[in-house]
């Protein structure tokens, strides 16, 4: 008993340090002051640029928190290839999981590959004709999962309600 008392104590003196004197917090205070006041921006999660419109990153999120928004002016980006849409991210729906990231055939959501994810693109420029024109080698790995999703029909049909 005396050590379950010891126990909640430490816990609790260490909440109070966190909480009242910000101890072991990784946030500068400029950004504190930010989400304090309510001015915190979002980060750019898509480049558009980038962005091939495809949408495989919109079927492939969890929570649905992306949509396909119509261009206003389509963008030509091949001969053969014209894009009317991009994604929008809902950031209340989004659990960045990176689904969309690592579904994208040109990783414009959420920086480049990587284990480790960053959460904003950076700034990228891509000439996005050039990688559609260029012959694209997808690994066996990403082949078999991409393959996996698209066959497993229950997937496919949740989507569609």
């Amino acid at each position: 008993m005396k050590n379950m008392l010891k126990i909640a104590l430490e816990g609790a003196f260490t909440s109070f340090k966190r909480i009242f004197f910000a101890s072991d917090r990784v946030t500068d205070i400029k950004l504190r002051n930010q989400i304090m006041n309510g001015n915190v921006e979002q980060e750019e999660t898509l480049d558009q640029e980038a962005c091939i419109g495809c949408a495989g990153c919109a079927h492939v999120c969890p929570t649905k928190a992306i949509e396909m928004k119509k261009l206003k002016n389509a963008v030509k980006l091949t001969q053969d290839w014209i894009k009317t849409e991009v994604p929008e991210i809902d950031p209340l729906k989004c659990i960045v999981c990176y689904y969309c990231h690592d579904f994208c055939p040109v990783y414009a959501l959420f920086g480049l590959k990587g284990t480790i994810h960053p959460n904003s693109v950076g700034n990228q420029h891509i000439d996005v004709s050039n990688l559609i024109d260029q012959p694209i080698k997808i690994s066996e790995d990403k082949l078999k999962i991409i393959s996996k999703y698209l066959s497993d029909k229950t997937i496919v049909n949740k989507r569609k309600k």
